[in-house]
């Protein structure tokens, strides 16, 4: 579903609303490719999912997952972490939980915050995007 004019310019007021939204997290991944660093969302993303799961098994495989795909220092897609979260996901992966990678998730919602989101606020993503919602939503 395309977001309304009052969503998108919501975006702008708060990095909270803009990831709360479905419409919003898409827009901002495809800005973070630009910048090639989509895979902090893609890790995010990964995070919300594992908390939802119940499953003792499906929670031990994601788990692996999240951690070969972004934790791993082999990894290509690995995310930029200090080395206190590194240690303590390092602890929690001997017996991983739904919640394993919450420090690391919230570092990098943090760094999306504060490095990402200004920029693409003043991207030319965004202000085209604002710019057709808002002409569709005068035309109608």
């Amino acid at each position: 579903a395309k977001p309304t004019p009052e969503e998108v310019r919501g975006w702008a007021q708060s990095f909270d609303k803009l990831m709360k939204s479905p419409a919003g997290r898409n827009v901002f991944r495809e800005f973070l490719r630009t910048e090639y660093s989509e895979e902090n969302m893609l890790f995010w993303l990964a995070c919300e999912e594992l908390k939802n799961e119940c499953n003792k098994h499906t929670i031990d495989e994601k788990a692996r997952m999240i951690y070969e795909d972004y934790i791993s220092i082999l990894s290509p897609k690995e995310v930029s972490l200090d080395s206190r979260v590194r240690e303590v996901i390092n602890r929690k992966m001997q017996e991983p939980s739904s919640h394993t990678f919450d420090d690391a998730q919230l570092q990098i919602y943090t760094l999306m915050h504060r490095d990402s989101y200004p920029r693409f606020l003043n991207s030319a993503i965004y202000k085209s995007l604002l710019q057709s919602v808002s002409r569709s939503s005068s035309e109608s």
